[in-house]
């Protein structure tokens, strides 16, 4: 610890509000629903029991209004899209299975009603969808095409004379699978086929199909299986979803961006076929949004757990011959847990900054193509590095924990089998991080996201001959850079906002600038070459992605803290927000330390002070950490950890008390050591 020096007074009502962000109030509504124990899973329930329980819950989250936040006025709602999501992503706190079939059910199944509909299927089936009587599912990802959503199997082919659209699975790999409420509840699928009218593919477009009766009976054509017991989110029931042949009525083709007529004539609102799919998809990115955010709560969670944990154990007489340490006061603990305290907030206060991207863009204030880019690179590099960083907080903080995090009871292990899918539904996060160093490239070649992958390569190929280091402003930061850091530069200066913002920056300028130099063959190549050309520098353009959305978060985190100093109304929150600040960027910068040290951007001499400062950070910070997880905002009946509420203090204090009374005791035994260090006195 930081010993002789006042910890700050921190009032954690402040930070939380930093944290919470503008829809602070649906956050803490759905916190207060949270707490019913009812939405919290029987802890040795069977799995239909555990799924009973979540669907359940779908009822209590419905009746909140919380679903029909994102609806028009006109439609009974409020036309507020990221409040919906924000306080849809604090279901974690009670299940991340609720908050998981609760995303199938409003955000996906209904959200592609909502965003894909006209008005008449609004009509039909969006208030029956939202308010949890029509249960549904989602049917998008098939066996054969998980990520690669374009080129699914499943077709629907439009019969003029019937005008029906038929909907069927030609082979095994073009099932549906891992299909939210499929196993058990939905009676109808949203199901992405490949749309085929008068003999032309018109590419995916999305059909409302029934697959269950009123009885709850699969539906003649259609076969369901159950996919069993998962290594986490035990109250959705998966399943698979295959079609023979069924036939639905030409008007549950959702048609928003494409229609056919009765006669089989098909229009649609956008001329390119891939403009008009990544437009499809985009009306459904709050599916990311909503992961980005819950990945930060899942791992708020662990970090409370973990920090009052360290609080109250004790281990090993370290400092006083009748004391045990407290383990927050160890400094590989404070280094275990301070700088994913940091992230946390840096995640925390960046997906507020997706959440305006994405209330600006379905709201309708923002349309624009550049605000949906923006949107569409965000949901997908936020949602990427925030769900890993959940899995890596939560095995920290279990970690932390030792044996007593292991137990189910403590929570930690079970919300890790739980996030463990996060980092592969709603995208793989390295295709998302991917599609972020396509979007990155277009400072390269604007046309981008309209080529295919041979095509990218060569036409980024022959934009980069135009490019030079200078224009992308590479050479001018690193002048900037050794002008910041010098020979006499002191130890504080490693903790210069200008100082981390200048390295961080140049490191994504420079990777982003690499990578499109090194595909300037590609523009004479054929397509199968440049595609191998693409290929192999795949990895050096998807770390380029990670550093540009760290880059990102640190901006984030470093707005917001500026914003609390310049206030002036809360100096000691604004000074932890600094520190928590220069944690999360010099934690960065010492991760990648060999390449700023490869590349020249930082002396020896300077490299050598970060280790350092981020430990004096980190002890500065753990005075302070009861406070930085109370700002979380979660209280026992969210934690359900019995280890971070009580009973490990318990059992410190009865064992504290107990030797206190042996040693006073004129028959306690001498300790052997002790017995020699006497012999050796006389």
């Amino acid at each position: 610890m930081n010993r002789g020096k006042t910890p700050l007074t921190i009032d954690a009502t402040v930070l939380r509000d930093v944290l919470d962000g503008e829809w602070a109030e649906a956050r803490r509504r759905m916190r207060d629903l949270t707490e019913d124990p009812s939405l919290h899973l029987p802890a040795d329930g069977t799995l239909e029991e555990l799924r009973a329980a979540t669907t359940a819950g779908i009822a209590a989250v419905a009746e909140s209004g919380l679903t029909r936040l994102p609806l028009s006025e006109g439609e009974g709602g409020s036309n507020s899209h990221a409040e919906y999501v924000a306080g849809f992503e604090e279901l974690v706190a009670a299940s991340p299975s609720l908050q998981i079939k609760a995303g199938v059910q409003f955000g996906l199944f209904g959200g592609a009603i909502m965003h894909l509909g006209n008005d008449e299927q609004h009509e039909k089936w969006l208030d029956d969808a939202l308010s949890g009587r029509l249960l549904g599912s989602f049917a998008m990802t098939e066996i054969g095409h998980g990520s690669d959503v374009a080129e699914v199997a499943t077709t629907a082919t439009y019969d003029a004379e019937a005008q029906e659209f038929v909907i069927h699975t030609p082979f095994r790999a073009a099932t549906k699978e891992y299909i939210g409420n499929a196993a058990r509840d939905a009676r109808a699928a949203v199901v992405f086929s490949q749309l085929i009218t008068n003999g032309v593919n018109h590419g995916v477009h999305a059909f409302v199909v029934p697959v269950r009766d009123e009885a709850g009976s699969v539906v003649d054509g259609i076969t369901i299986e159950d996919d069993g017991k998962k290594g986490g989110l035990l109250g959705v029931d998966n399943g698979r979803i295959a079609f023979d042949q069924v036939r639905v009525p030409r008007g549950n083709l959702l048609t928003r961006y494409g229609a056919v007529t009765a006669d089989g004539e098909y229009s649609s609102p956008i001329d390119s076929p891939g403009r008009r799919f990544f437009t499809m998809l985009g009306t459904l990115v709050q599916g990311r949004v909503s992961l980005d955010g819950a990945a930060v709560v899942a791992s708020k969670l662990a970090l409370d757990i973990a920090v009052r944990y360290a609080h109250d154990r004790r281990q090993f007489t370290s400092t006083s011959p009748v004391e045990e340490t407290r383990l927050i006061d160890y400094q590989r603990h404070q280094r275990r847990l301070m700088p994913l305290i940091s992230q946390t907030y840096a995640n925390a206060i960046s997906h507020d900054t997706l959440l305006h991207t994405f209330d600006a863009v379905f709201s309708g204030a923002d349309e624009s193509g550049e605000e949906r880019e923006l949107l569409e690179t965000q949901a997908a590099g936020f949602k990427a590095l925030s769900t890993w960083d959940a899995l890596d907080t939560i095995q920290e903080s279990r970690e932390a924990c030792g044996g007593a995090g292991y137990m189910d009871e403590n929570r930690l292990v079970g919300l890790y089998g739980d996030m463990d899918v996060y980092v592969t539904f709603e995208g793989d996060n390295t295709v998302l991080l991917q599609l972020v160093g396509k979007r990155l490239l277009t400072d390269y070649a604007k046309e981008l996201k309209d080529i295919d992958f041979g095509g990218a390569a060569r036409f980024i190929g022959a934009q980069a001959a135009e490019h030079t280091l200078f224009r992308t402003g590479v050479a001018n930061i690193g002048r900037t850079i050794g002008d910041l850091v010098t020979t006499s530069v002191r130890s504080k200066r490693v903790r210069s906002g200008k100082v981390q913002e200048a390295l961080l920056s140049d490191r994504v300028e420079t990777m982003v600038a690499s990578v499109a130099q090194a595909l300037r063959p590609a523009r004479s190549m054929s397509q199968a070459d440049s595609a191998a050309l693409f290929n192999k520098h795949q990895n050096e353009l998807i770390e380029a992605s990670i550093a540009y959305i760290e880059l990102l978060k640190w901006q984030g985190l470093n707005t917001e803290m500026h914003r609390v100093e310049d206030e002036g109304r809360h100096p000691d929150e604004a000074k932890i927000l600094r520190r928590i600040r220069d944690l999360y960027g010099l934690t960065l910068i010492e991760k990648h330390m060999g390449w700023h040290s490869m590349h020249g951007r930082l002396p020896m001499a300077r490299a050598r002070l970060i280790g350092p400062t981020i430990d004096s950070l980190c002890a500065k910070l753990a005075e302070n950490s009861l406070d930085l997880v109370d700002s979380f905002g979660y209280g026992p009946a969210h934690r359900r950890s019995p280890i971070a509420d009580g009973a490990e203090a318990k059992r410190q204090d009865e064992a504290r008390a107990y030797y206190r009374a042996a040693r006073a005791r004129s028959d306690w035994p001498v300790d052997e050591k002790e017995l020699r260090k006497r012999a050796a006195r006389r």
